[in-house]
């Protein structure tokens, strides 16, 4: 299967973390990853700021989800091996967060991905990740 794969990936996380945190997709495809979320209560720390974990959920989603789109011929899946988030901002209740993601490497056993966060209502940069997946075979 190639192209954007959006609409499946949105089912796919139903009843899910990324679901349950609102996390919309607007590209999922070899190579990369688009998608955002409108912060709201749920994705706030007690101290009512952002949580960090928010953040890393919608970056990493979209790590994971291009990575599977990604995948070498007789692969199987994926697992995170290392993960790394810088964070440069936050954004408040009712702002918009997004992000894009793409491949930097894309090798039979590994897969290495950047992504970056967006306070797209600002405009400013929130956070850099990067993160490192071994990709799986059947045994």
């Amino acid at each position: 299967m190639s192209g954007n794969r959006a609409e499946e990936f949105a089912r796919r996380q139903e009843s899910t973390l990324p679901g349950e945190l609102g996390i919309l997709w607007d590209e999922v495809a070899k190579g990369t990853a688009r998608g955002r979320f409108t912060v709201e209560r749920k994705h706030m720390a007690p101290n009512g700021f952002l949580h960090a974990a928010s953040v890393i959920a919608l970056v990493d989603s979209a790590c994971g989800y291009a990575c599977i789109a990604s995948l070498p011929e007789g692969a199987s899946g994926f697992t995170t091996i290392e993960l790394k988030a810088n964070y440069l901002g936050t954004a408040k209740e009712g702002e918009q967060v997004s992000c894009v993601a793409h491949m930097l490497h894309g090798g039979r056993m590994t897969q290495v991905w950047d992504a970056e966060a967006l306070n797209e209502t600002t405009g400013k940069p929130m956070a850099v990740f990067r993160c490192t997946q071994m990709i799986l075979y059947p045994r």
